[in-house]
C-alpha cells in the first residue's frame, strides 16, 4: 500500500491520482501563464513553468509506476526508469518519452523557473509539448 492524500491507497489508485495530479497541475498553470500575462507579471509565469514541469513529473510517475510498479524518488531515477521502460518496450521508445521528460526539466524547470528566461511563445510551446506528452502517457497507463 502506498501513501497519498493522507489515506492508504493501492498502486492502481496512486497511478490514477498521479494522472489527477498531473491534469491539474497542467490546468493550473496554463491559467497562471495567461495571468501572468495579462498582469504583467513574471513570478506567475516562472510559476506556470514549474506547475507545468510539476505536471510532467506526476505523469511520469503514473507511467512508471503502472508499468514496472515502481515510483521514483528522484528525477535521475526517473530518467533511468524511462531509459529501461524504453529498451524493454518499443511503443515507448517510438514515443522519446525520456528525451522529452529532460527537455521539459531543462526548458521549464531550469530555464523559466530557476533562470528566468522568459519568452513567451516557447513558453506556449512548452506548455503545448506538456499538453501532448500527458496524452500519450494517459493512452499507455492502465489506471
Amino acid at each position: 500500500m502506498l501513501e497519498k492524500r493522507g489515506m492508504a491507497v493501492d498502486a492502481q489508485t496512486r497511478v490514477r491520482l498521479c494522472l489527477e495530479d498531473a491534469e491539474r497541475f497542467l490546468e493550473e498553470a496554463v491559467r497562471e501563464f495567461e495571468a501572468g500575462l495579462r498582469e504583467g507579471d513574471t513570478v506567475k509565469i516562472r510559476d506556470a513553468a514549474e506547475k507545468a514541469w510539476n505536471a510532467i513529473i506526476q505523469a511520469t510517475d503514473a507511467l512508471l509506476l503502472s508499468a514496472l510498479g515502481k515510483k521514483p524518488s528522484s528525477h535521475w531515477e526517473r530518467r533511468r526508469l524511462l531509459r529501461e521502460l524504453e529498451q524493454s518496450r518499443p511503443d515507448i521508445e517510438k514515443l522519446g518519452l525520456r528525451d522529452r521528460y529532460s527537455a521539459r526539466e531543462k526548458n521549464l524547470h531550469e530555464m523559466v523557473f530557476y533562470d528566468g528566461v522568459i519568452d513567451v511563445d516557447d513558453i506556449r510551446s512548452e506548455l503545448q509539448k506538456s499538453r501532448k506528452y500527458l496524452e500519450d502517457i494517459r493512452m499507455r497507463v492502465r489506471a
